[in-house]
């Protein structure tokens, strides 16, 4: 009686009838009365009647032979026939308006006749009543967040919302609202309209409205429905959605019907397409008799089921500490917050902070140097503190110059990482970063530089008395007629293409710019994106020969010893150049061959190649990829997701760019389609022994380079956190683990005992990886490496989390069939419906905060390794968790950022 009123139920004497069990409550067992000859039942059912205080009762007699139902008497206990019954319609079960009746009795037989279908159904069950399920305070609790209709809905503060949009919907449509309408009232997105229409039509049918549209008043019933807080008002809503034909069971069909909806609605066609397979596992898991349907005790059942507790140790008590102990504190003292957050700062960030301050102290004194040196000198008397001030930005410029080489000498600093120990004290991981700050400091140098000599220094040049002028002579000649003159010089020239093509490389590599989020209307659509980046940068080539021109065509210094520029940049152009030529060196000499070509869905396409000779690679780290098919020029970088030991080379390339759609389709030429019954992944594979070779474009590798999630063996512990393709470089962790511990346990069983891990260098003895991604074809991208941790994992030391977020969050009723079918197909056959693998997958976004908290809480005491690979909108977050639960807690979380 989902839609009927309380104080309606109060006036009514009729016989309800949920189900079968309800059937029983109310009737003094019903099940145990049905035998072969044939039972009376007698239905005595009392109500308290508001119109004259007194109590009546009714008697019913029927005869139930088999599948038939014959009424036989109604008789009325209370000494008065014939009570009128307060105006008003009255709702049945089965959502159809029953008439008026002024006759008790007369209403009872009405009521009899329309439910006697229902009662045939009761009474030819074969299979006793299903046993209710204990209603504990935490299993209703549970059960309630997996029926929230509407995500959020919080009764009286969001039916104003929707009371706002509902007005501005029907302005034009005489206050009611259309069915097709009703999702965008409910603020629901356009993928969840299908699940809003059956929402829609099952509040109605309750309500025996017709007719497709609803007034305000409906809207506000259909509203407090929604937001109902009662179990019973949840549960029988959810089940009305699934009982299509209103009959008060759930057929295969029905059940079929309803997954579609929810797969649509979460965007899993997968499970679209096994619709009927899992509808037929949910039968056979509720209806183990084969009677063909389930009832409202089924999914009752099932719903209350409590979640798991854990075993790791999470006390609610410590939970509850660390939470208030993670609260920040207020300090009333101004001096002890600078000092508290200037202490933090320091600890947090010393080795990125000592870098910057010598490279700052530096650039302090070469500045210094010069503008005292020409403060000194006769240029002053006619220019003033203007030639000291470009003097001093010019000095500046050679070294950022100079150092802005260093950071992208991706050799020299794997080198350095892997063979020293100065990572342990210069932020290697911040190359880029440094890269890009130093690139500032330039464009600030270039300005002051240009603009003190532009509209300072050449404008007081022409200006001087020929008295001042005559100390100029010697430098400058004859005085210069007009402004021109600089300008046409060879300083003037140099100087001006160099400001030109580093505003080109500046301007397009902004991100605006290299990840193509600027649209220019065509031709100048080429501008943006990578490739525009790529090439746009190399104009550095022809900077760094301008610069050199321009630094011995020096107007106020003749002798070569004192034209510095070509100083500062030979050792990092040399650097440099040497990187560049093994690169291309090694690149061609480590040829690799095609082994597969797999494009998954979710437009990622997989590469498998032979392994060069002598390519040594740590798990985290990348190579460069060159297709002279596409680009001859062009080299691009991608995590490696081979494990060290594989003997072949594997990357995962996501479909962004240009260029990489281009290489698609090269490789998409020489795939092969599925036969049927495969995977429908596109798929192309050369097997050992094969002599006919497929013709795959020629690809090129150039590295192995060091990447910050290589580190991760430093660690006891470590969080492994990939968004969406993100996830490369930690798959080659989760596998190097694997390989690595399977070593570990057979090393064990060989000695009899405990062996030691001969690898000094790998500490870490728990891993904790979460995936999160928004389309459910994302999981095929490493389905096989999923199952392989999973399987060989003995000892349980990783700990694989996937996500995805095209899912509602779990508790909210889009979902929950889904979230019913994951449980009893895990169960049964260990796979998960989402992800395809044996790993449970979540709904919507991890809480983080929550991920961090319950590893400080099994792991006090101990370095937590962060390593993130994904786009920059998490970084903030993640980093500022570690460095709150680093300051509060005994457990010290380093955050690292993989650069892509």
């Amino acid at each position: 009686m989902g839609g009927a009123s309380a104080d309606l139920q109060n006036r009514e004497s009729d016989i309800e009838l949920t189900d079968a069990e309800r059937y029983d409550t109310n009737t003094n067992n019903l099940g145990a009365s049905e035998s072969k000859a044939g039972t009376d039942v007698e239905l005595d059912s009392g109500r308290k009647s508001q119109a004259d205080g007194e109590g009546r009762y009714v008697e019913v007699t029927m005869d139930i032979h088999g599948d038939s139902v014959a009424l036989h008497s109604v008789k009325d206990f209370g000494g008065v026939d014939g009570v009128e019954e307060e105006d008003g319609e009255k709702l049945g079960l089965t959502g159809k308006r029953l008439e008026k009746k002024k006759s008790f009795g007369a209403s009872v037989v009405q009521s009899a006749a329309i439910r006697m279908k229902q009662l045939k159904r009761l009474a030819s069950f074969s299979k006793p009543a299903p046993k209710h399920f204990e209603r504990t305070k935490s299993a209703v609790a549970h059960a309630l967040t997996g029926l929230k209709f509407i995500s959020m809905a919080d009764g009286g503060a969001g039916w104003v919302e929707v009371e706002k949009r509902f007005e501005k919907l029907t302005a034009n449509s005489d206050g009611y609202l259309p069915r097709a309408l009703f999702a965008q009232c409910l603020g629901l997105n356009k993928e969840s309209e299908a699940y809003a229409e059956k929402l829609f039509d099952t509040l109605a049918r309750q309500r025996g409205i017709q007719g497709g549209s609803i007034n305000k008043i409906q809207l506000r019933e259909f509203w407090d429905n929604i937001s109902d807080q009662s179990f019973d008002t949840r549960l029988k809503t959810f089940f009305d959605m699934v009982d299509k034909d209103a009959d008060g069971r759930i057929t295969e069909e029905e059940i079929k019907e309803i997954i579609c909806l929810s797969a649509t609605a979460n965007k899993l066609s997968n499970i679209q397409k096994q619709a009927e397979e899992y509808a037929a596992l949910i039968m056979e898991e509720l209806d183990p008799d084969d009677s063909g349907y389930i009832m409202i005790d089924n999914l009752e059942t099932l719903l209350l089921h409590g979640p798991e507790e854990t075993t790791r140790g999470e006390s609610k008590n410590l939970s509850q500490m660390l939470s208030q102990k993670l609260k920040p504190t207020y300090v009333d003292s101004v001096i002890l917050r600078w000092y508290r957050d200037a202490k933090y700062f320091v600890l947090d960030n010393w080795r990125r902070s000592w870098v910057l301050a010598l490279w700052i102290g530096v650039m302090l004194g070469l500045f210094a140097y010069k503008f005292v040196q020409y403060r000194r000198r006769a240029a002053y008397e006619v220019m003033g503190h203007c030639v000291c001030m470009a003097k001093g930005a010019a000095e500046t410029l050679k070294l950022n110059m100079a150092l802005i080489l260093l950071p992208v000498c991706r050799n020299t600093i794997t080198w350095l990482r892997n063979k020293t120990k100065l990572g342990a004290v210069v932020p290697f991981d911040d190359n880029i970063n440094f890269h890009k700050v130093i690139a500032v400091a330039i464009a600030i140098g270039v300005g002051v530089h240009a603009i003190y000599h532009l509209t300072c220094d050449f404008p007081r040049l022409l200006h001087a008395s020929d008295e001042k002028y005559k100390l100029m002579e010697p430098f400058f000649g004859d005085r210069p007629s007009d402004y021109w003159y600089f300008v046409k010089s060879w300083e003037g020239v140099t100087g001006i293409i160099m400001i030109v093509l580093m505003a080109i490389a500046f301007t397009l590599a902004n991100p605006a710019f290299r990840r193509g989020r600027t649209k220019l209307p065509k031709p100048f659509n080429k501008l943006t994106g990578f490739n525009a980046f790529w090439y746009s940068h190399h104009l550095f080539v022809f900077v760094y020969a301008l610069l050199v021109v321009h630094g011995i065509k020096l107007y106020l210094t003749h002798k070569w010893y004192k034209k510095t520029t070509w100083m500062y940049l030979a050792v990092p152009i040399t650097i440099y150049a040497l990187e560049r030529l093994i690169r291309a060196l090694r690149s061609s000499i480590k040829s690799v061959k095609i082994l597969k070509v797999t494009l998954y869905p979710g437009n990622v396409l997989a590469l498998q190649m032979s392994k060069p000779q002598g390519f040594t690679y740590k798990s985290g780290q990348y190579m460069f990829v060159n297709c002279a098919a596409v680009s001859p020029f062009e080299w691009h970088p991608f995590s490696i997701t081979s494990a060290p030991d594989d003997d072949y080379l594997s990357v995962h390339i996501k479909i962004l760019g240009d260029w990489t759609r281009s290489l698609k389709t090269k490789f998409s030429q020489a795939c092969q389609q599925p036969l049927n019954g495969q995977s429908g992944l596109l798929r192309a594979e050369c097997l050992k022994g094969d002599s006919s070779s497929i013709n795959f474009p020629k690809v090129l590798v150039d590295g192995p380079y060091g990447a910050p999630a290589q580190d991760y063996r430093e660690y006891d512990v470590v969080l492994l956190v990939g968004l969406g393709i993100g996830a490369t470089p930690m798959i080659s962790i989760l596998k190097d683990m694997v390989k690595r511990l399977k070593g570990i346990e057979e090393e064990e069983v060989e000695e009899g005992a405990v062996a030691k891990n001969g690898d000094d260098e790998f500490k870490t003895r728990r891993a904790y990886f979460y995936w999160v991604t928004r389309e459910q074809g994302s999981f095929d991208w490493f389905k096989g490496v999923m199952n392989e941790v999973a399987e060989e994992d003995r000892r349980k030391v990783i700990e694989l989390h996937s996500y995805c977020t095209s899912v509602y969050e779990e508790g909210d009723a889009r979902s929950a069939l889904i979230a019913m079918l994951q449980s009893i197909n895990h169960a049964k056959n260990g796979l998960d419906i989402v992800s395809g693998t044996r790993v449970m997958s979540h709904f919507a976004k991890p809480n983080w905060r929550t991920v961090y908290k319950r590893i400080a809480l099994n792991h006090p005491h101990a370095r937590v390794g962060v390593f993130y690979c994904g786009p920059s909108a998490l970084t903030h977050e993640l980093r500022q968790l570690a460095l709150d639960f680093s300051h509060n807690t005994s457990t010290k979380y380093d955050f690292h950022k993989e650069n892509f």
